[in-house]
Order: C-alpha cells, then sequence, then structure tokens
C-alpha cells in the first residue's frame, strides 16, 4: 500500500539512479535517524486527558535539525517522518545549514480552549525539551498545521524556563510573534517563497516552451487548494503582485469559482466569518471541493495536505503548471501521470521552502541577539547624505524631499528578509533548472531537486567521514 512515506522515499529512489552513491550512503540518507514517541496526561475539565506526540529526526548531517510541528488529529508516525526527510531535502536544495527534523501532536485544536492549548503546548514542549529536542544547538521547531506564533511563544517560554542560563533560548523556535524576537514576515514567507518561485518559473523561456506558455503572467488564471496561511498568502501575492487571474479556491468543505476571477482577502474573511464558502456572494459554491482541482486553469497550487493529487484523479487535471505549495500533494503514481500528460511540477522540496528559508535567517538573528540591519543603518544614512550632497552639488538644485526621504530611511527588516528570500528562491530554481536542463536524462524538474538535494547531504555526510 503506498503512503506518505513511502511515496516519499520512491522520489528518492529515483534520483538515486541518477547518482553515484554506494547503497550503503544512500540507505543512511533514506533512513529516518530517529523518532521519538511522547504520550503525557494534562488534567483539564477536571480530569486528566493523555495525549501523543512525536518528534522525528530524518537527519544530523548539519545541526541544528529543523522542522515544524502540527497539531491535527489526522496527524501519526509515518507523516511526521515524511515530513521530517522533506526537512531535510528542502533545507539542503535552498542551501541552509540545517538538518531534518518535525513534530506532531495528535489533536484537533477546535476541541479545546486557547487556556487548554496553552497548557497542552506547555507539557508537550516539556517532554521535548528535557530530552533535547527541542534545543537551539539541536532542533528547533516551527508553526505548522494547527499551530501558529502563539504555541511558538509559549515553547519557547517554557524553555527559558526549562534552560534558564542558555543565552541562545530565543533561537529554541522559530515562527515566534515579531515583539518575542521573532521576524515581521515569517508568516507569509511560505506563501511569499511560492510567488518567489512562480516569478522566477516565468524568467525561463526555455521552461515556459515546454508546457507552450507565454511570458506574460497578465493573463494566466490560477485555482489554490487550501487558503490557510500558506495558501492565503500564495494566492494574494500571485494576484495582488503577479496579477496572475485567481479564479477558483478549495477548502475542506467545499470552494467557489470564477472565471472573472476571485479578491482573496474577500474570500478569506468571509471564510472566517462563516466557516463555509456557501452562500458566497461572488463566485459559484462548488459543494465537492475536489471539483476544482479538475477545472480549467493555467496553474494549480495545492497548498494543503498530502496526497491530494492521486493515481484517481491525476489524469482529469488540466492545468499546465502545478506549483506544490504544501508538503506532499502528489502521490508517486499520481506524478507520472502527470509527467506523462505533460504537466510540469515544481515540487514541494523547492516551492514550498520559503518558510525554512525566513526561519533560518531568524535563527540567525536570534544567535546574534541585534536586529537585522542594525549596526549599518547610522552609516547608511550618512553614506547617502554624502551621495545627495554630491548630486546636488554637480546639478545645482536641490533633490526633491520625496525622493530624499527614501534615500534616507534605509532599509527595513523586512526589506532585508524579503531579499534574502528572493536570492535563495533564485539559486535554488536555477541550479535545479540548470541539472534539469543538461542532464538530458533527469525525466523531470521534481526528479532533477532531489538529486542535488541528496548530493549536497552525501556531500555533507562525506566531509565528516562517513
Amino acid at each position: 500500500m503506498s503512503t506518505f512515506l513511502s511515496d516519499t522515499t520512491k522520489f528518492v529512489n529515483k534520483a538515486l539512479k541518477f547518482l553515484d552513491i554506494s547503497p550503503g550512503l544512500a540507505n543512511k540518507i533514506i533512513t529516518c535517524n530517529s523518532t521519538y514517541t511522547v504520550r503525557f496526561g494534562v488534567r483539564l475539565r477536571g480530569e486528566i486527558h493523555t495525549f501523543e506526540g512525536w518528534r522525528s529526526v530524518h537527519s544530523e548531517h548539519m545541526e541544528p535539525t529543523k522542522g515544524g510541528i502540527r497539531f491535527d488529529l489526522a496527524t501519526h508516525v509515518e507523516e511526521v517522518e515524511a515530513l521530517a526527510a522533506l526537512m531535510s531535502y528542502k533545507n539542503a536544495i535552498i542551501n541552509v545549514p540545517f538538518g531534518g527534523s518535525k513534530g506532531g501532536l495528535k489533536i484537533n485544536p477546535s476541541d479545546w480552549s486557547k487556556q487548554e492549548i496553552e497548557k497542552i503546548t506547555r507539557r508537550f514542549a516539556q517532554e521535548l525539551i528535557k530530552r533535547d529536542l527541542i534545543s537551539p544547538s539541536q532542533n528547533v521547531p516551527a508553526p505548522d498545521i494547527g499551530t501558529s506564533s502563539q504555541e511558538m511563544a509559549w515553547i519557547a517560554d517554557e524553555y527559558r524556563k526549562i534552560k534558564p542560563t542558555d543565552i541562545n533560548s530565543s533561537a529554541c523556535v522559530t515562527g515566534k510573534p515579531a515583539n518575542k524576537n521573532g521576524l515581521v514576515g515569517r508568516e507569509e514567507a511560505t506563501g511569499r517563497g511560492v510567488q518567489y518561485i512562480l516569478r522566477e518559473f516565468f524568467r525561463n523561456e526555455d521552461l515556459l516552451k515546454l508546457i507552450k506558455f507565454s511570458s506574460s503572467m497578465a493573463d494566466k488564471t490560477f485555482i489554490v487548494q487550501g487558503l490557510g496561511n500558506v495558501g492565503y498568502h500564495a494566492a494574494k501575492f500571485i494576484s495582488e503582485e503577479s496579477k496572475i487571474r485567481l479564479i477558483g479556491v478549495a477548502e475542506y468543505n467545499g470552494g467557489i469559482f470564477n472565471t472573472e476571477g476571485i479578491d482573496v482577502n474577500h474570500a478569506k474573511k468571509y471564510f472566517i466569518k462563516h466557516g463555509s464558502f456557501e452562500n458566497y456572494p461572488n463566485a459559484i459554491f462548488v459543494k465537492d471541493p475536489s471539483l476544482l482541482l479538475k477545472k480549467q486553469c493555467d496553474i494549480l497550487i495545492p497548498a494543503a495536505r498530502e496526497n491530494v493529487i492521486n493515481e484517481k484523479n491525476a489524469n482529469d487535471i488540466k492545468a499546465k503548471l502545478i506549483v506544490e505549495a504544501a508538503n506532499g500533494p502528489i502521490t508517486f503514481k499520481a506524478h507520472s501521470i502527470l509527467n506523462k500528460n505533460r504537466i510540469f511540477v515544481i515540487p514541494d522540496i523547492l516551492a514550498n521552502s520559503g518558510g525554512v528559508a525566513v526561519s533560518y535567517f531568524e535563527w540567525v538573528k536570534n544567535i546574534r541577539r541585534i536586529r537585522f540591519g542594525r549596526l549599518e543603518k547610522r552609516k547608511n544614512i550618512i553614506q547617502m547624505n554624502s551621495l545627495i550632497e554630491a548630486i546636488e552639488s554637480m546639478t545645482g538644485t536641490s533633490m526633491p524631499l520625496k525622493y530624499k526621504k527614501n534615500f534616507l530611511e534605509g532599509t527595513n527588516e523586512i526589506d532585508l528578509i524579503r531579499s534574502g528570500l528572493d536570492d535563495m528562491m533564485i539559486d535554488g530554481f536555477q541550479e535545479v533548472k540548470k541539472e534539469f536542463i543538461e542532464n538530458k536524462k533527469i525525466p523531470d524538474f521534481r526528479t532533477a531537486a532531489y538529486k542535488i538535494a541528496i548530493e549536497k547531504i552525501a556531500m555533507a555526510y562525506d566531509s565528516i567521514g562517513l
């Protein structure tokens, strides 16, 4: 039986055929290093409730290892291990110096109040911290499905209580609130990364020709599956800044479709208020959200859960380009069908890596204990003043105040973060593209991405004498 974990292994094995790596090292790279199971009790509503969770470490070729913690009733140990593996490959492909890990707690957050979730989160954190499964130098979590900056703030606070002498305690998790040593822009990071990857794809004529796309983004349409944090931000930036028309949104309990376009901000507010898209005024309500995956569009962005595109529906996909904003949304068999049908897929280990890129920036900021750009700001202002004076002296005229103001304001942290993210996504994309174009034996973009990621992990292991 095919599973998320087995499919991930199949993708890896497919890429390994194009690498000269010993079977022993290949097996080491594939195999999850360790998975720790915790079962803990919390007194809630007058009785003790027992919860089960996991923290999986896939690869420690570099440390700390990095990966989110999801709170989800459907999560299970194999899912956590598959996600940990994907984290290893994501980190490698965009050159983030982390190994891969992941965590999961079997819980439906909506079943509990905010105060109860806090108690549960802190107890889960205690179990992981005392086993060094949360640590700025060994294992650094972040938000995932069912968690947010709030849970990360609770975990960081719990870490400080248990390890009060650790000067780097703020770096024990990323995705914290900005006022708790987090980064402005972390929440949008994965969705922003999807936009940057899609934009980079449209800058490459040789790839556009493969799917008979013009270079214009403005005449394209897209559908997003999942309007959570990743899907919403991806849809927002792609529709508002890249000017690609959003025509469909699928959620777990239905979706909406309008060929004339959908305002993602309005749709998001409506869904939050009503808990459903039913009776949405500006589009057709589609009761079965899976039908939206089969609608005619140029670009399909699955941004929710794994395995949503499988062998049962892959032949019905009409999009020319799929960008995997979610982890593992396409099964191994489905990917083969899509390849046969000449549908181009930008894989999750590349498209979904924006979150960990910005998480790395946050970790670095916490280790340095100083805001990005702080040391350079005064120097930059002095340099800009000198430049303005030189321009005014040479031209004999004063620079307009609005331009002078822009020069002297300097760069904000969010600008630096977006710039760094942009660079990392572009570099990762171009590295994969080069492998895909130049190695004629490589059958698809996903295999090229996995080949590069595995190669980097293998080199890291080799350098430590494994």
